[in-house]
Formats: structure tokens, sequence, C-alpha cells
């Protein structure tokens, strides 16, 4: 499991199509964060990957082309199709031609983002495609209610809602909570970028699920904000919580929004420890230590314009 000892998606089911202004009228002559989408517009990503812990160290190298079209709302999407998959050094099969795993995002806030129905997911490519919903997650916020209008410019978004990659199967409970802390950092005029960094940090008050007593006690120096309940057989589960931070940095063209790389590091400091019971109650000897997350996405190919 990609996400199973590992570390949790940020992902917020945004509700968050209100206070931007057209996303097909805005230029950076009068904003540098804008979201333009041209219809038929190719894109293709190499996204790399390392997750490392006491439980395992994992690597990972995942290839994705996308295609810009209208879904039946009228709204602009890019639809990603997941061409290629390698975990530690070997091929990884995935599902192709009609069997192909598709991914609808879109930069633009009007398109609710979502997590997918991961029961459905080679288990192996539920990590790349959580870290991509979590860079459009990020790239969303970027342009919200044009709150970026200049280097240094920041706000924090607090949201704070529990969001769950739990799959029903191996991992019965995966929520985390958080907030969002978001800053122009740097705009390039000669190379036509910006540059955006999203401080994903835990809420003054979680809302992640609470289960036995143990589990609400602060592993580090704030609330506990992410918690997972994997099972490992019958009648026999691991218990993990602590908190959890992301840092994630966007480089966006300055004429259209296109994403052209991203980076993202993801810490938890957890506490874990088994349990015959799903609850984590009566647990067993707890474990300390640190999930250590870096994903890396860049374009490969430059788009091509419509009709080419």
């Amino acid at each position: 499991m990609a996400r199973k000892l590992g570390s949790a998606v940020a992902v917020t089911v945004l509700v968050l199509g209100v206070g931007l202004l057209p996303a097909q009228e805005a230029t950076h002559a009068t904003r540098p964060l804008v979201c333009v989408y041209r219809d038929g517009e190719h894109a293709t990503y190499h996204m790399t990957a390392s997750n490392k812990d006491v439980h395992r160290d994992l690597h990972y190298e995942a290839d994705v082309a996308s295609t810009v079209k209208k879904n039946s709302n009228g709204i602009y999407v890019e639809d990603f199709e997941w061409t290629a998959l390698v975990t530690n050094q070997q091929p990884t099969p995935i599902p192709k031609g009609s069997d192909a795993i598709h991914q609808l995002l879109s930069r633009d806030p009007a398109f609710a983002l979502s997590v997918p129905d991961l029961s459905k997911v080679p288990p192996m490519l539920i990590g790349p495609i959580t870290d991509l919903l979590t860079f459009y997650v990020d790239l969303q916020l970027t342009v919200r209610d044009s709150k970026l209008s200049k280097a240094g410019d920041h706000f924090l978004f607090e949201y704070g809602k529990p969001a769950s990659w739990a799959d029903g199967a191996a991992v019965c409970v995966g929520e985390d909570s958080l907030d969002f802390d978001v800053s122009l950092v740097a705009i390039d005029a000669a190379k036509g970028i910006a540059t955006t960094v999203v401080k994903h940090v835990p809420p003054s008050k979680p809302q992640i699920r609470k289960l036995a007593d143990w589990t609400a006690v602060a592993v580090a120096d704030t609330p506990n904000n992410w918690i997972q309940v994997v099972k490992l057989g019958p009648d026999s589960y691991l218990g993990q919580v602590g908190k959890e931070t992301f840092e994630v940095r966007l480089e966006t063209r300055l004429a259209d929004g296109h994403l052209v790389s991203a980076t993202l590091e993801n810490f938890v400091d957890v506490l874990e420890r088994t349990s015959k019971s799903q609850d984590l109650s009566n647990p067993g000897e707890g474990t300390r230590y640190r999930i250590v997350r870096k994903i890396e996405l860049r374009e490969t190919v430059a788009p091509t314009p419509p009709g080419k």
C-alpha cells in the first residue's frame, strides 16, 4: 500500500468556487497568479518520490499526461492519464488502454476537487494520485480571491476539516486536519514564472477522529492532527497518531498559471502502538519515529498548442 504506514493525504474537498475573477479573463498584467486554460492543450510530467520511516524505504517514479477539456458543467479540467510507474527501480504494471487510470483535476476553484475512490486504484498508484491531487488543491488556493498580487503577499486559510485516505481494506482509518499558510515568494518576469509556497499546518483545534484516549495525547508540540489505523490481520491493528506538516513549492507560468514544477516535503512525528481492536483500546508499548516524504513533479514536454 502506498499509504500503509505512510503519510496522509492533504486533500481538502475544496468548497472554494467563490470569489475568483473569471479564470479565462485574467492576465498577469493585473495579477501574477492566474488560471487560463486552452482547450486541447497537452502536457506531460514526471514524478519522483521517496517515503522513509522505520518500516520502509520506498522510492518511486511515475509518468502522467494531461489533456485540457471542458466538463459537463463547462469548466475547464485537465484529464490526467497515468502512463508508467517504477517502484524501487522495478517497473510496476498499471492498467493501459481503455482500462488506464484517469484523474480529473483543475486549477480553477470552480471545479470541486475530491479524493477518488481509492479502493479501485492499484495500490502503488495511490501515492502518486493523492500527491498530484495535493498539488492541485494548493494551486486552487493560490488563485483564490486574488489575495496574492506581489512577492511577499501572504494569507492563512483556516480549514481544519478532516480529509480521509482510508481504503476500507488495509487502512481502516486515515485522517488528517490542516490549515493552509499561502505565500507568493517570488515573481521572475524574465523567465515568466511565479513561485508560491503553501504550508500545510496543524489547526489550533484539529478535527481528526477520536479513538482511544492515548491518541489524544500530543505527540509533538501541537495537538495531534494525523491518525491512521492499519489492519495487520485478524484481531491485529496498528494505531498511529501524531503531528503532520507539509511544505509545497509551486512554479507556475505568469501567462496562464500552467504548472511547470512542484515539490512537496511532508513530515509526520508518529506514536505507534498495536491493538487487538480497531478502536485501539488496550494498546501495546509505544514506538516513536518520523515519516519523511519528498515528492518532485516536473514538466517533461512543453505543452502543445491546441490543434497541433
